[in-house]
């Protein structure tokens, strides 16, 4: 599904998504913007739109935490009503998740509460193997 999507990216689209899968760990939007500028990238708005349709798609997620966005760990997976994160507080970067009986327990306290859950992110923050060490 990946390859459905990324084919049918524009070019600036294409370029944010390409800088998000080739860092190493989070990138702000202006951090973006400033690796894009000499590909033709010259305001936020450009990035942010080409971000609002990369997320729509499922292939970037915004850490809220951070404020700063990741390319999807497994963008071929149609399910992205949870995304789960672990962030490092030392490093910054960032480990996507899956867990479905995480999304499961979300669900039954939601179904508990008579609220519909549509989209959960869940972002922890942790110290991770490197930095621990």
């Amino acid at each position: 599904m990946a390859d459905q999507h990324t084919d049918a990216l524009t070019k600036n689209q294409s370029l944010v998504f390409d800088a998000l899968k080739g860092s190493d760990g989070p990138l702000s939007a202006y951090d973006i913007l400033d690796l894009l500028r000499d590909s033709g990238f010259r305001a936020p708005p450009q990035v942010y739109r080409a971000l609002d349709k990369l997320m729509g798609l499922g292939l970037v997620h915004r850490i809220e935490s951070l404020s700063a966005f990741v390319a999807c760990s497994h963008p071929d997976e149609d399910n992205h009503s949870c995304a789960a994160f672990a962030i490092c507080d030392k490093c910054n970067c960032v480990f996507e998740f899956d867990d479905p009986g995480v999304m499961e327990r979300l669900r039954n306290w939601a179904d508990r509460e008579d609220a519909h859950l549509k989209k959960a992110t869940i972002e922890l923050t942790v110290t991770c193997g490197k930095c621990a060490a």
